[in-house]
């Protein structure tokens, strides 16, 4: 027997990529049932796609321990509102969208209430050891994964999992990139000189703390290279974050057209994250960079368990780009590092063709659909 407002279901994402990979999933969701009626948190391209959200993503950027504690009292309201929403709309199933320190401390709390959890773009628990994937086996009803080496962990364990492909691929795929002659003369840019890019992050706490040491580097760089500097900002950051440093440093701000600006961009300064996979897929050669505060480091560094942070060095199996870490993430050694690739073609050519390799890897395009038609079955199952 079918129940009432079986239409209904609840997404949570909590950070950009999770929101853009959580507009695609409910466009692709809509498109096979509009009557479904969506929930959660998102950002701005998830409400355009039809949520009803409850927070914005710009309310969840937590990053560290320290960052989660301070803010644990909002933690516990967002958590409790979620809750109302889900006995108000009498819903049961929700979808988890990577985000594993809030998602999965709320999967634990929607247990007591026989909730379906679809968990899409997996925890790293390859990083995180097996500590995870128990937590993950009580909690989680089916596991949608992104990566293909992720499906081994999971089956080893009794985990329901389902691999769709990275939606990446298709977003990629389906972005209409401008032309060099074009993007530079809409955003005035010097047609002599290559872009060296740099993305800070999209947390205002990692642009605060990566940005300065980066700029000094680019300015070298630059200099050196006869490069121009390119800060891509994150749409749910405000300007003034970015545009004080302008003073000092000499960098265009362009928000919203990353893919561009990889597509272009002679070399890369990436936070790591997404967006170290996205510039793998433009073959974008680049320097992965990391930092947080010294206690969640000395956490970190006891509990993960892979040798690398940056997500094309862990898909290619070896550091094709080098990452620096913490104290590493200054000017002089970015400048070096930087240094070290932009005046050696054949190294730079190889890294290019390395990272060549991550599309092969990551399977064929179409895993928005392919969730979607997993959440809708797993919504008719119930």
């Amino acid at each position: 027997m079918k129940r009432i407002n079986e239409n209904n279901l609840m997404i949570i994402a909590g950070e950009v990529s999770g929101d853009l990979h959580g507009a695609h999933l409910i466009k692709e969701i809509l498109k096979m049932n509009p009557a479904v009626r969506i929930f959660g948190i998102g950002g701005d391209k998830m409400q355009a796609a039809g949520m009803q959200a409850a927070y914005h993503i710009n309310k969840m950027a937590f990053l560290g321990l320290t960052e989660v504690i301070k803010h644990l009292p909002f933690i516990k309201r967002v958590q409790k509102d979620l809750i109302s929403i889900i006995k108000e709309k009498n819903i049961k199933e929700v979808v988890l969208i990577d985000y594993p320190g809030f998602n999965l401390n709320f999967a634990r709390k929607l247990k007591k209430f026989d909730i379906k959890i679809f968990y899409y773009i997996s925890p790293q628990i390859w990083a995180w050891g097996a500590g995870r994937i128990k937590k993950i086996k009580k909690l989680v009803s089916k596991m949608i994964i992104v990566f293909p080496f992720e499906k081994e962990f999971y089956s080893k364990a009794g985990v329901d999992v389902e691999f769709v492909g990275h939606p990446l691929m298709e977003q990629i795929e389906n972005y209409s990139l401008l032309s060099k002659e074009m993007f530079f003369h809409q955003y005035d840019l010097d047609s002599s000189k290559d872009i060296l890019l740099i993305l800070p992050g999209s947390r205002k706490n990692e642009v605060d703390n990566l940005l300065p040491e980066t700029l000094k580097a680019a300015k070298k760089i630059c200099r050196e290279f006869n490069l121009q500097t390119v800060v891509a900002g994150s749409e749910n950051i405000d300007a003034e974050s970015y545009s004080r440093h302008q003073n000092e440093f000499e960098f265009k701000l362009i928000t919203g057209k990353t893919y561009d600006l990889m597509n272009l961009a002679k070399f890369g300064i990436i936070k790591s994250g997404t967006s170290t996979l996205e510039a793998g897929l433009f073959q974008l050669p680049m320097i992965v960079i990391y930092k947080t505060s010294a206690i969640t480091y000395l956490i970190f560094k006891r509990l993960v368990k892979v040798n690398n942070i940056g997500m094309v060095n862990i898909i290619l199996g070896e550091e094709v780009v080098p990452e620096l870490i913490q104290k590493d993430v200054n000017a002089k050694t970015i400048f070096e590092e930087s240094k070290k690739i932009l005046s050696d073609t054949v190294l730079y050519n190889q890294i290019k063709d390395k990272l060549g390799r991550i599309k092969t890897l990551l399977g064929s395009s179409g895993a928005s659909r392919k969730a979607a038609s997993i959440i809708l079955l797993g919504m008719n199952e119930s």
